[in-house]
């Protein structure tokens, strides 16, 4: 075995031994299994098919097509709503009700649901499937499964770094079936109540344990699928939640061996980007056709780009409704800049920017009908050959590299931690910096304020660690959301809340 793989495993045993005391809470219950989908299920053909179907439920509106990333974006302090289109005005005024829609919930629900009852057929066997493919699929599974529980519980429940408790009886976390139910059994689903927050995180926390070990030989090909570096990456960011630093650490490590994301920088970072698949990516959402892109209207590229094509900025393109906040702007030494004549042609105009490599993923854009040429992020631009159909990187390697500096300074380990920092920002074109305790954690929050803007990860940064969500600089002095507020939970949908007596709004709603 060599010196990489050898560090692998024990990086590997590590992380379960860390993990071991999680296991003995597991809140799995003996399965029932849905007869009515034995015929689809029990073939590898159906596994497939059915498999395929729940990661493209990723790509919906509510989830990773656009939500995920704009709607968390307009929740927090790194974008503005310019109201092109009237969409995402509400979330970016943090209005009560205007957060993660209803349909968000209900999708999530159903593909767990999926979910269960594949890992039921799993177990019980699939006719003419080899033990490889069963420990594929498993694996995937448990993926999928744990990605959809986090991405729930993270959107209606505190995280455990921070739960706003004073005065008020904690929220819980989300219901979570972890069985096959019968068609006879759906109102079954109906009387779950929420999980508390710790057996959540426990059991997406062993889901991603054991997807991790079953898909370290993967043969799957292509990081629109699970892997064990996907798997070993979800697990790190899963860890920084929770507030398992070591976990945390030291699965950043291993998903960083892994061979599946690579770490870029300078120009090279830059050029990510613009191919169909980024570089960095563990996992990405897969767009492969026209059909599965939302379009002008909804996507990724319609939302935060006026433009159609950065080789020609005098056609329009999208609606832009998601330009850069002036903190982002300030980061980066963004300001529109006419670099020729006529100043009427879009194509004459650009940017401003320093020296962070990360400033060269901005530009103008054009000022057509409704658009003002605004400043605009060109992360997602049509690069799969079609307009509106970018893959959609979730987890990519730079953030391990700052999870494992933000987990290195939580153990008390700031040397190390300022050293992971400091690499870090040499890849971006950045000088080093000599930091001190309280220090070392703001500068590694900065640094993923910038590195993931429109990427929808700043309002969960600043849910994890109990921080007001401030806009007072561009929409006025009352424009600020202090943790304790209600709002920074999103209402469970009242379908839901109605129909099942076990089941507990967030307060306020």
């Amino acid at each position: 075995m060599d010196k990489i793989n050898l560090f692998k495993s024990t990086v590997l045993f590590l992380i379960f031994v860390s993990a071991v005391f999680l296991n003995s809470c597991s809140l799995d219950v003996e399965p029932r299994f849905n007869s009515n989908l034995e015929d689809v299920l029990n073939s590898p053909a159906g596994i497939e098919s059915a498999l395929n179907s729940i990661y493209g439920n990723l790509r919906s509106l509510e989830h990773y097509g656009r939500d995920m990333f704009a709607k968390s974006d307009a929740l927090a302090d790194g974008v503005r709503a310019i109201g092109n289109s009237g969409r995402l005005v509400a979330e970016n005024n943090n209005q009560v009700n205007a957060h993660f829609s209803p349909a968000f919930w209900q999708k999530s629900y159903a593909a767990i649901g999926e979910l269960n009852l594949i890992l039921d057929q799993l177990e019980a066997g699939v006719e003419g499937a080899t033990d490889a493919h069963l420990r594929q699929w498993e694996g995937e599974a448990r993926f999928l499964r744990a990605l959809y529980y986090f991405d729930l519980v993270k959107v209606y429940a505190y995280i455990p770094t921070a739960i706003y408790q004073p005065g008020v009886v904690d929220q819980g976390g989300i219901p979570m079936p972890l069985l096959a139910v019968r068609i006879a059994d759906v109102a079954f689903l109906n009387e779950f109540p929420r999980a508390s927050i710790q057996q959540v995180y426990i059991q997406i926390t062993n889901d991603l344990i054991r997807s991790a070990n079953i898909l370290r030989n993967s043969g799957r090909r292509g990081v629109q699928y699970a892997s064990d570096g996907a798997a070993l990456a979800l697990l790190s960011r899963v860890a920084l939640y929770a507030g398992n630093w070591q976990l945390a650490a030291d699965s950043a490590n291993a998903a960083l061996l892994s061979g599946v994301g690579q770490l870029l920088s300078g120009q090279e970072y830059v050029d990510g980007w613009a191919t169909p698949v980024h570089p960095e990516s563990f996992f990405e959402v897969r767009v492969q056709t026209p059909e599965e892109s939302l379009g002008v209207n909804l996507s990724l590229q319609g939302t935060y780009n006026t433009l159609l094509d950065l080789e020609n900025k005098n056609i329009r393109g999208g609606w832009g409704d998601l330009i850069p906040s002036l903190k982002v702007t300030g980061f980066f030494g963004l300001t529109p800049q006419q670099t020729g004549n006529p100043a009427s042609d879009n194509n004459n105009w650009d940017v401003t920017r320093n020296e962070d490599i990360r400033s060269k993923l901005f530009t103008t854009g054009n000022d057509q009908k409704f658009a003002r040429r605004q400043i605009e992020s060109i992360k997602f631009m049509g690069k799969n050959g079609f307009a509106y159909g970018d893959n959609i990187p979730v987890i990519r390697a730079s953030e391990m590299v700052l999870n494992r500096a933000e987990a290195l300074f939580q153990l008390g380990r700031d040397a190390e931690a300022l050293e992971s920092l400091n690499q870090f920002k040499v890849s971006r074109g950045l000088d080093r910096v000599e930091l001190f305790r309280q220090e070392i954690l703001d500068e590694i929050l900065e640094e993923r304020f910038k590195e993931f803007a429109f990427e929808g990860q700043r309002f969960f940064d600043l849910k994890r660690y109990g921080l007001a969500i401030d806009k007072r600089s561009y929409l006025g002095p009352n424009a600020i959301v202090p943790f304790e507020d209600f709002r920074i939970l999103a209402p469970i949908p009242t379908r839901e809340v109605e129909n099942n007596r076990n089941l507990n709004q967030n307060r306020g709603y």
